[in-house]
Parts: structure tokens; C-alpha cells; sequence
């Protein structure tokens, strides 16, 4: 199977950038596109060019789709499923837990993914992709799927790779949110983005450290106060909104946090840990 014939239907900035690391790990590769001059730069590294969907399909065992969005694959794919019979559809498109399960109802064989990586790291040990659904078409195509980037399965449920993408997506805003609200803060003393950013990264390491105790604080259901309590870190979290108020910075991002702190609290918590927020964010607070 190491080298199998692949297919990649779409071909975005993603899609080609999916179908060149076929392409070099020496995959027969078949694109096609809607717009098929979009085609014309994988040709010429060696891609066969479809000239129907219908023929891109039948060219492979291994479908692999990247397209706008799940309505688009279903346009797309959906007329198509006959000729999906005895293939794995696997659909790199961006879209819900929930749009995963409905595909997952028409298309056999089906993985769902999702591409934790920007088009220019495809191909290359950090790049890594969600996948679940089909656990036997996993397997049999793992090590295909693994030419894009370190490939992790997550189960049968076609949709945790969606629930996956998001949830860690949210981590990346979050992270960058208070980044750059920390960067405007301190350019109002002068202070250049690029002299906080090291620090910033330090700690982000030892946030990390958090991350994991609080994760084992939730599974538990308990969340003992083992480094500070939720009224301590409420304090310090209303000098952050005055300080932005002083410097005339934006206080929406901090006096979120600060309300979602209050709201545990004013629902007992107050000796708890910060992993308690959960509560709030399940709506239990």
C-alpha cells in the first residue's frame, strides 16, 4: 500500500498542497477541479487531470476531498456515491460534528479529517491531521495518510475529528486573543511586541503545565485549589481590566474572563481551582 493511487479532489490552496505531498512520497496521484486550470502546476509535477468527477473517482481507491465546505462535497460527491463503492472517502473539508455524521450516512468507507496545519508544513512531521470514523479504512490507509503529517485516529464516531478541530481551535484563539492584548498593553509604555514576545512564549510553557493537572482535575470531577484558589485569581484579574482601562486598551477580552470567574463564584467556588470554570462553560455554574 505505500503506494497506493490516491485521489484529491479540490484544489485550493490546501487541496495542492495535499496532493504534491502524494505526489513526492511517489503516490499515483489524480486531481480534479472545478475550474480545471487550477490543475495545470500538478500536472506538470506528474498528476493525472481527471476530466470528470466521475473519472477521478473511479483513477483511485483512496478519495480524499478538500473542499468549501460540507454543502460542496455533498453537491459534488453526493451524485457520485455509486462509483464510491469498494473506495474510502476521506473528506478534508472544514465543517461540523454534526455535517461528518450526516455524510458518514450516504458515503461507506468514510474518514473524516481535519488538517491541523497551514498548506506550507503539509508533508512535514509537524504538520498533523485528525481522523475518525471507518477504524478499517483508517487502517488500511493509514500510511498513505500519513505522507500529509503525523495521522492520529480518534475513533469510530465520525465526528470527533470536527469536535477535535474546533476544541483546539479555540485553544489557538484564545492564545492569540490574549497575546495581543497583552502586546497592546504594554506598547502603550512603549514596549515592542517583539521584546514581550519571548516572555510571552516562556510562559506559555509553563501553561502548558496547567493544562495537564487541570485536565486531571475534570476528568475527577474535583478541583482542589493546589495552586491558587479562583478568588485569588479574580483579584489580580480585575487589576488587569484597570490596567487597560488606564491605557485606554480595549477591556472586552479581560472583563470576560473576569465575568466567567464571577459566575463560579457567586455558584460557590470561590476555594476552588481555575479548572472549576468548566462548570460555567457547561452551564452547570
Amino acid at each position: 500500500m505505500n503506494n497506493e493511487p490516491v485521489t484529491v479532489i479540490g484544489l485550493g490552496l490546501m487541496g495542492k498542497a495535499l496532493a504534491t505531498a502524494f505526489l513526492t512520497s511517489g503516490h499515483p496521484t489524480t486531481v480534479w477541479n472545478r475550474t480545471p486550470a487550477k490543475a495545470q502546476d500538478l500536472a506538470a509535477q506528474g498528476a493525472t487531470v481527471a476530466p470528470t468527477i466521475g473519472d477521478a473517482i473511479r483513477a483511485s481507491s483512496l478519495i480524499v476531498v478538500c473542499l468549501t465546505d460540507s454543502a460542496a462535497v455533498r453537491d459534488t460527491i453526493g451524485p457520485n456515491q455509486a462509483e464510491l463503492a469498494g473506495r474510502t472517502l476521506v473528506n478534508l473539508t472544514s465543517g461540523t460534528s454534526d455535517e461528518a455524521r450526516e455524510t458518514a450516512t450516504w458515503a461507506t468507507n468514510y474518514l473524516d479529517g481535519a488538517i491541523m496545519a497551514i498548506p506550507e508544513v503539509i508533508g512535514r512531521p509537524e504538520a498533523f491531521l485528525l481522523f475518525s470514523g471507518s477504524s478499517d479504512a483508517f487502517a488500511n490507509h493509514e500510511d498513505t495518510l500519513g505522507r500529509l503529517g503525523n495521522a492520529v485516529f480518534f475513533g469510530e464516531d465520525p465526528g470527533l475529528a470536527s469536535l477535535y478541530d474546533v476544541a483546539l481551535l479555540g485553544v489557538m484563539w484564545g492564545t492569540l486573543n490574549a497575546f495581543l492584548h497583552g502586546a497592546a498593553l504594554l506598547s502603550a509604555a512603549k514596549v515592542d511586541a517583539s521584546a514581550f514576545a519571548p516572555f510571552a512564549n516562556q510562559w506559555l510553557s509553563s501553561v502548558t503545565e496547567f493544562i495537564s493537572a487541570y485536565a486531571d482535575q475534570i476528568d475527577r470531577g474535583a478541583y482542589p485549589a493546589e495552586d491558587a484558589a479562583l478568588e485569588t485569581h479574580l483579584a489580580t484579574m480585575k487589576y488587569l481590566v484597570r490596567e487597560s482601562a488606564a491605557a485606554g486598551i480595549d477591556t472586552d477580552w479581560p472583563a470576560r474572563i473576569q465575568a466567567l470567574t464571577e459566575r463560579a463564584i457567586d455558584a460557590g467556588r470561590s476555594p476552588a481551582s481555575y479548572a472549576s470554570l468548566i462548570e460555567v462553560f457547561r452551564g452547570q455554574a
